[in-house]
């Protein structure tokens, strides 16, 4: 017997509207949360029509497309959340498009983790579904592969609708305060070389983040303690979380430079929540999702303003300014439960283009009241451009040493997203 799901019964009734809509094959996600005993699926998002392309075919998915709707749904799913899988609606018989299904899994699944700069665990469940669903007798066959494996096989996969999946989880939230400075390469217009240098230095502060010691309600649990035995629960089922980051020993850093064209510093506060299943998670799991969002959220909102600031050139200028780092906000999903998933709002973004992305990569319907606002709110004061030049002057550092940045970045305590500074070392 292979792997059991566990649906949401609003995605069995999303999946039957998308079979009377269109006669083509149609594509989408499938989200939810995975334990290594069952999966849970509470989400079903369509891949969005391309503008300019015709409708597809099953010779002709496009696979860059969907992959990268992907990359972009996960962006939106807080702790907890992730894409088990891809479904497809076609006429046809599911084993005349298995190969192709195949190889979809395995391209989302390198995208989306291409992203992560977290350590995976000896737990991580690897097996993701491909879902077939007929069109005219709305037959389901779902099958999973092992995207860890290139030469796995299909396992069948039961698949059973159930009301009110989420209704009974968890939520874990948590505030970070992070001060960090990222160095940025010479060439900062070259995409491949800018993603290399973001992911080295980030990953230094990931990995302390994972280093970090979680307290529940003042606690520290053992890793295999029940989680919610003996904690105080609201009618909400909500909890907080405090991270505390261990101090580096400056003895054991060793003094590194490169070159260096310039940096962003980022610092304020990020709020991080985590969803959990209520079939008795361990805390060790529960930290495992906390500490990854909190990773996930803050590397998000740098590559979106670093994209931002590629499209509009003002990075290749050598520019410096400051700039803020998208907000995040939540809107819940339309389930039994507390579910809610994320939209990052720029500024000078109103609700009604959170709404509209939110519709065309998540397809679900919200409204300017249902966005929570109110996690990031602290305002952070920073430095201006001058002081910094003054103080920089005043501190009589040599010239030719403008051009290199020391990456000692483990003893970065923490940092956060509500502030950036991109400050050109090149124009000191």
């Amino acid at each position: 017997m292979g792997r059991g799901y566990i649906v949401e019964e609003a995605v069995e009734a999303y999946l039957s509207q998308l079979c009377g809509l269109t006669t083509g094959p149609v594509t989408g996600l499938l989200v939810g949360q995975s334990t290594v005993q069952r999966d849970f699926v509470v989400l079903a998002s369509r891949t969005p029509q391309r503008d300019d392309s015709t409708p597809a075919t099953l010779d002709s998915l496009d696979k860059e497309w969907i992959t990268e709707h992907a990359r972009q749904v996960s962006r939106m799913l807080p702790g907890g959340l992730h894409i088990l899988g891809v479904f497809i609606i076609t006429e046809g018989d599911a084993k005349d498009i298995q190969t192709s299904l195949r190889q979809l899994l395995h391209a989302v699944e390198n995208l989306v983790s291409s992203e992560h700069l977290w350590s995976p665990a000896d737990d991580d469940v690897t097996e993701r579904i491909m879902l077939h669903v007929n069109r005219k007798t709305r037959k389901i066959v779902c099958k999973t592969f092992d995207v860890k494996d290139p030469k796995s096989m299909a396992k069948p996969a039961d698949w059973k609708y159930q009301s009110g999946v989420c209704s009974s989880w968890s939520m874990v939230s948590c505030c970070l305060h992070v001060d960090l400075t990222v160095p940025l390469p010479d060439n900062s217009s070259d995409i491949e070389v800018l993603d290399t240098c973001l992911k080295g230095s980030l990953k230094a502060w990931a990995q302390q983040i994972e280093a970090g010691v979680v307290l529940f309600d003042g606690v520290k649990l053992l890793e295999d303690a029940e989680f919610m035995a003996g904690q105080k629960r609201n009618a909400r089922q909500n909890y907080s979380a405090q991270l505390l980051i261990k101090p580096v020993d400056q003895r054991s850093l060793e003094d590194v430079t490169q070159p260096c064209g310039g940096s962003l510093s980022l610092s304020g506060t990020i709020h991080s929540r985590a969803y959990v299943h209520n079939n008795k998670p361990k805390a060790k799991l529960v930290e495992k999702l906390l500490k990854r969002d909190l990773v996930s959220t803050l590397v998000t909102r740098v590559r979106m303003l670093v994209e931002e600031l590629l499209a509009s050139e003002e990075l290749s200028r050598g520019d410096s300014e400051r700039l803020c780092l998208p907000q995040r906000v939540f809107t819940p999903i339309n389930t039994s439960g507390p579910l809610s998933v994320c939209d990052y709002q720029f500024s000078g973004e109103d609700t009604t283009e959170l709404t509209e992305r939110l519709k065309e990569m998540l397809d679900i319907n919200v409204t300017g009241e249902d966005f929570d606002t109110s996690q990031e709110m602290a305002q952070v004061t920073l430095r201006t451009h001058t002081q910094e030049l003054e103080e920089e002057s005043a501190s009589g550092q040599e010239q030719q040493k403008s051009n290199y940045f020391g990456v000692a970045m483990a003893s970065v305590v923490a940092l956060l997203a509500t502030a950036i500074s991109v400050l050109y070392l090149n124009d000191v």
